[in-house]
């Protein structure tokens, strides 16, 4: 058995394997020289072996330009020196250095790339073994006969270290070392580097002669190398065999857990631990297979978190750079694709995509500014794989030979800058969700030794599945909210309707989250008599459904409105609504949307200007706040009624007289439903902001607002502003009437008499002629009392006549030879609008009629 060498340059001797004549034992060799060197070119530190090897002690050399040790131009030499190493990890090269005493020294140097704990980037150099000066021309080269060894700094020459001069046995043991199937090296007593196999060669990309010499961490600097260190000294101290789950692993990436590394003790015949054998195998397709697992799991958690669709694009690059690939970009179609089954063609025009997410493990790499940047625009040509592979609806591999790539680079210069010179393998991944094509990723690798295989195709189109449906999703969300936003829009007031009783300023604030806008609405109805409803309400859920529903339930209201229903029996009426749509809609699928508008809260107000009186009713709503012209805000004792839908309970009204110019606010209980603060505090600083004059209720409803919220609110928010007006006796005149036919002429003559009186002459013979059929119908069909009520607000005159049966007329069409018959037809022409307003006992006829401006 041949004696291992304990140090560089030393060669083993058969006769070692037997007990001879003593020798003199070889020298020790030095130390390895390593300085490091920052970010400006200064070194920062010289050790031991350095001093020996060049000749400067470190008070010399500490604080000082590298460049200084440099033998050749230190300009041109730090130049070449900087582009090399630009961008990596890890540089090596022959350099030439000066010596303290002016000798000049070739020497093979070993470079890493660390960072401290700042962000300071410094260099730490290795060189193996010291050298020997050059012999130097007087021109100051190096002759032409000195050996490779010697001018590479000494040592044995590489044939004689592999054992040329063995045996035929000894040469079939060199080859085996060399060409195992895994990565063999071999440390001596000091833990140097003696003998590393062509396995070790191409993981590490280093040669034996860069790495003869120095320990594995001064090779791979990692906390891995480290441990590794440690467990082989404890093979020399005859800890026995030691395995590690992992192993140095390529440049610039430090370790790589996918191997299995074992650690032998190599003894002479004698039992003594002379060195340690490091052997390690690639546990490659089980490493893969967790680490794809790994990256789906984590994909599932990193992409879609929002609604944005560049923002799902760029979480998809993110995750696989630098995961499955060394670039990746994402593009997504200007126009997307929507039908069954791909074809198997490509299509016959370019396709345009608007790139929308790009990342790279380089940031001045080849990729990294040749893919563009978010927002730029990319055309596809018709036959590119791109367009191939969007028209198929599957993903493809390519290497950097293959001729449709060649092909789409020679087409296209963008495709030629993102590809580079360095990307030898590339996917491209459709993304379709639901039938649809929504774009395109790409990924490539130039750093990755590995082309891509089948595996990691079926991961990339896992991930990009990912991202196609959480886009897709994220698209229809923005399009159904932007739908129902138009169709609540449109659904809600656009103006609010004229009318002097009340003075209104109204908001609404559409719900933040992705659940979409609500149901919520208001209302403004003016009425008979020149009163005003207000209504509120809040339909449960959210959506389209939401917002049809809440369009039919205003629609009721409307309809129930112009009816001239008292509050509690229009919400009975609305309650009866609901329970039919809620039986309408019970054979749908979708059950959590199909409720019809059960569990609606509305609220019902009607005010009248003349008595100043308020009637109120509620279904589930929260109750109304009233402020009074001195400050003091309240809720309104209002019943609280069942939410609409639940059937069989009864409804309240509430009937309260509110002095001239109190405040009224409704709203939806989103406006109180905080995340920041509680109920009461809520209804705190809603008081506050109630009870602050203000010359504007535009004023009112934004310190509401702004008090109230912090952030877009989880629920819609309707809000409405109300103050009273009050019409006054010189506004309104009312007449006690008997049920006699002669009274007519005298109901015509106080109603001409009352005109005169308000400047209204020119309404004269329309009142009269409306006045003299009401009066007429209530004698004829009605029964007394009986009493005519004329009401003069700004711009409408409006005649009443009351009397005490429930029969309401009818306008019909009179026949030719008819005798009656015409009057209600002549009011419906000559007024405005007329109508039967209900009572308890009774009814009243109305009819208004538009003023001029004169």
């Amino acid at each position: 058995m041949e004696r291992l060498p304990t140090h560089p340059g030393e060669r083993p001797h058969e006769s070692d394997a037997s007990p001879g004549p003593a020798r003199t034992a070889p020298p020790t060799p030095p130390p390895p020289a390593t300085a490091a060197v920052d970010a400006r070119g200064i070194v920062t530190e010289w050790s031991e072996g350095a001093r020996q090897l060049l000749g400067y002690p470190p008070s010399e050399v500490v604080g000082q330009p590298a460049a200084r040790l440099l033998a050749d131009d230190a300009g041109t030499a730090g130049a070449a020196a900087l582009r090399d190493a630009a961008g990596r990890e890890r540089w090596s090269g022959t350099v030439a250095l000066r010596h303290r005493d002016g000798r000049r020294l070739r020497r093979e140097l070993l470079a890493h790339r660390r960072t401290a704990d700042g962000p300071v980037t410094e260099w730490l150099v290795v060189s193996a073994v010291t050298g020997t000066p050059e012999r130097q021309t007087p021109g100051g080269q190096t002759p032409a006969g000195t050996p490779e060894g010697e001018a590479a700094g000494g040592g044995t020459p590489r044939s004689e270290a592999a054992g040329s001069g063995t045996s035929g046995s000894g040469r079939l043991g060199e080859w085996a070392f060399r060409q195992a199937p895994c990565v063999m090296a071999v440390f001596d007593a000091d833990l140097r580097l003696v003998r590393a196999n062509a396995g070790m060669e191409q993981v590490l990309s280093l040669t034996e002669d860069q790495m003869r010499g120095l320990r594995l961490p001064e090779i791979v600097p990692h906390p891995v190398s480290d441990e590794t260190e440690a467990k082989m000294r404890r093979v020399l101290e005859g800890g026995g065999p030691q395995q590690l789950r992992a192993g140095a692993g390529p440049a610039g990436t430090g370790a790589n857990d996918g191997w299995s590394t074992s650690l032998v003790p190599l003894e002479d015949p004698a039992g003594h631990v002379r060195a340690v054998c490091l052997a390690a195998h690639q546990r490659l397709q089980e490493h893969l297979a967790r680490q794809r697992m790994l990256l789906l799991s984590e994909a599932s958690a990193r992409i879609g978190t929002t609604a944005d669709s560049g923002r799902t694009a760029q979480e998809l690059a993110d995750i696989a750079v630098p995961g499955l690939a060394d670039f990746a970009a994402v593009d997504l179609l200007d126009a997307p694709r929507h039908g069954g089954a791909p074809s198997p063609a490509a299509p016959a025009r370019p396709l345009a995509a608007t790139r929308t997410a790009v990342r790279s493990v380089l940031d001045d790499g080849p990729t990294a500014s040749a893919a563009g940047t978010a927002g730029t625009k990319t055309l596809y040509p018709a036959l590119s794989p791109v367009a191939r592979c969007l028209a198929q609806g599957h993903g493809a591999l390519y290497d950097a030979a293959d001729p449709d790539l060649l092909r789409w680079a020679r087409q296209d210069p963008g495709a030629a800058r993102l590809l580079g010179s360095t990307t030898h393998s590339v996917m491209v991944v459709p993304m379709r969700a639901h039938g649809a094509t929504l774009g395109v990723a790409l990924f490539g690798r130039h750093r990755h030794a590995e082309p891509f295989e089948a595996d990691d195709l079926w991961l990339a189109e896992e991930l990009t599945a990912k991202a196609a449906v959480s886009i897709h999703t994220s698209r229809r969300d923005s399009r159904e909210h932007t739908s129902t936003m138009t169709l609540q829009r449109s659904l809600l007031p656009q103006t609010l309707p004229d009318q002097g009783a009340l003075d209104i300023a109204t908001r609404y604030l559409p719900a933040g989250t992705r659940a979409g806008v609500g149901g919520d609405w208001f209302d403004v109805i003016p009425l008979s008599g020149a009163r005003v409803a207000l209504v509120v309400g809040d339909v449960v859920g959210h959506g389209i459904r939401a917002s049809a529903t809440m369009g039919r339930l205003r629609t009721a209201v409307r309809t129930l409105a112009d009816v001239d229903l008292p509050p509690d029996e229009l919400l009975t009426h609305l309650d009866d609504l609901v329970l039919h749509l809620s039986a309408d809609e019970s054979g749908t699928d979708d059950t959590a949307e199909s409720a019809g508008g059960i569990g609606t809260t509305c609220l019902y107000a009607v005010y009248d200007p003349v008595s100043r009186r308020c009637a109120l009713a509620r279904a589930g709503h929260p109750p109304p706040a009233a402020v009074t012209p001195d400050g003091a805000v309240r809720f309104l004792d209002v019943p609280a009624g069942p939410p609409l839908g639940l059937g069989g309970l009864p409804f309240e009204t509430f009937e309260t007289e509110l002095p001239e110019g109190s405040l009224l606010a409704l709203y939806t209980d989103g406006l109180l439903a905080a995340r920041d603060h509680d109920i009461d505090e809520a209804l705190d600083k809603m008081f506050a902001a109630l009870a602050r004059p203000a010359k504007t209720l535009d004023t009112v409803c934004d310190r509401v607002l702004t008090a109230m919220l912090t952030h877009r609110p989880d629920d819609d928010i309707a809000l409405l502003v109300a103050r009273t007006r009050a019409l006054h006796s010189d506004r309104v005149a009312a007449w006690d009437l008997a049920s006699d036919p002669a009274v007519v002429a005298r109901a015509r003559k106080h109603a001409t008499e009352q005109l005169t009186a308000w400047g209204l002459d020119d309404a004269a013979f329309i009142t009269e002629l409306t006045v003299s059929e009401l009066v007429t119908n209530a004698i004829r069909y009605g029964r007394p009392p009986i009493q005519l009520r004329l009401i003069h607000e700004d711009s409408t005159l409006t005649c009443e006549v009351f009397d005490s049966s429930s029969t309401a007329p009818h306008m019909r069409r009179a026949r030719t030879f008819d005798e009656g018959g015409r009057g209600l037809l002549l009011v419906g022409q000559l007024a405005r609008r007329w109508g039967t307003r209900h009572a308890l006992t009774g009814k009243t006829v109305w009819a208004e009629q538009s003023l001029s401006p004169g």
